[in-house]
């Protein structure tokens, strides 16, 4: 059993309350990171075509799940992230630097290695991508970016507590973010895990942002995978959040300055993905016909999870859990969707 439900805890809202809450929280938030971002709602896909390359092969190793479509005689993915159609898209839809998109993204993870509080098979992320400039493409960019996204998450909070007073014993997100490096991380605990290193940092800066995440650390070990063909990995990171009531960081999203051509055909050599550059996107992107971007993903059911004080994320989300986690909630009096 992979569940952890904390001694004594109980749901401040009803499930009928929660439900209420999560779409009153996701118009506000919405509202407040497409302020903040300069972003507009755009309709997203569910599944891309197999040879588009479109698909976000994630950490490299989880399987899309795949299907066949007779009609077209073609076979599709469905979305693992939708980090390279955003690009794709802001190109088609003519998005100039400045401005950029939000959209819904729904996945299916069918290779979680565990389903616990935090990981479930279903995904629901808010992704966004925004055009910038060249001389954008550096960490003060990323920096304050990542500052705009923390600044929506507490105004959100905020607006939340006034109108669900219920809702006042969750901890307020903290504001101010700290900055470090994977290395930096190492550095300072090299016996630890990256999870574990996270959790130490945490501790003492309850809102950070890991930077650096894809290549190898001096180590010789990655701090956690990144595919090569988004982020670059000078220029990205992981905002991470001290979760009070499960007493570990949180991550929210993961996010990045993408690669340009130079840094892509840096990562796709050294990731060993040179089969890639056969692909119309990779093609288009190494030839420089796609705008200059950043951008992430930022977990609905992770921010609902954390501004409602759940315990699980099942209790925000319908997913899929293992019959003895699931009798576990239930016998502890928690409503999983």
């Amino acid at each position: 059993m992979s569940v952890y439900i904390p001694s004594g805890y109980r749901s401040l809202l009803s499930v009928y309350d929660t439900q209420m809450a999560i779409g009153l929280l996701h118009r506000l938030f919405e509202d407040n990171l497409s302020a903040a971002l300069g972003l507009y709602r755009v309709s997203a896909p569910l599944f891309v075509e197999e040879m588009s390359g479109l698909n976000d092969n994630l950490n490299g190793v989880e399987r899309p799940v795949e299907f066949d479509i007779p009609v077209t005689g073609s076979s599709a993915q469905v979305v693992q992230s939708l980090a390279k159609w955003k690009r794709m898209a802001l190109h088609r839809y003519g998005f100039y630097p400045g401005k950029g998109l939000y959209t819904d993204m729904n996945a299916i993870r069918r290779d979680e290695e565990v389903l616990d509080n935090l990981h479930s098979v279903y995904v629901d992320q808010w992704d966004w991508e925004k055009v910038i400039t060249e001389h954008e493409r550096t960490l003060d960019y990323l920096k304050t970016t990542v500052i705009d996204i923390v600044k929506a998450v507490c105004d959100t909070q905020a607006t939340m507590k006034a109108i669900y007073p219920r809702l006042l014993p969750v901890p307020d997100v903290e504001r101010t973010v700290s900055f470090v490096t994977a290395q930096e991380l190492e550095d300072r605990w090299p016996e630890k895990t990256p999870k574990e290193r996270e959790n130490l940092y945490l501790r003492e800066h309850p809102t950070a942002f890991v930077m650096g995440i894809g290549a190898p650390l001096r180590s010789g070990r990655k701090h956690d995978g990144r595919s090569p063909d988004y982020d670059d990995w000078d220029l990205n990171g992981d905002i991470l959040v001290w979760n009070e009531l499960l007493q570990c960081a949180f991550e929210l999203s993961s996010m990045g300055i993408r690669v340009d051509p130079e840094s892509l055909d840096r990562q796709l050599s050294a990731a060993g993905c040179d089969e890639r550059r056969e692909r119309t996107y990779h093609k288009m992107l190494l030839q420089g016909e796609l705008p200059l971007t950043i951008g992430g993903g930022i977990g609905q059911s992770r921010l609902s999870m954390l501004l409602l004080g759940k315990a699980h994320i099942g209790e925000v989300q319908a997913s899929v859990w293992p019959a003895e986690d699931a009798a576990e909630c239930a016998a502890r009096g928690v409503a999983l969707l």
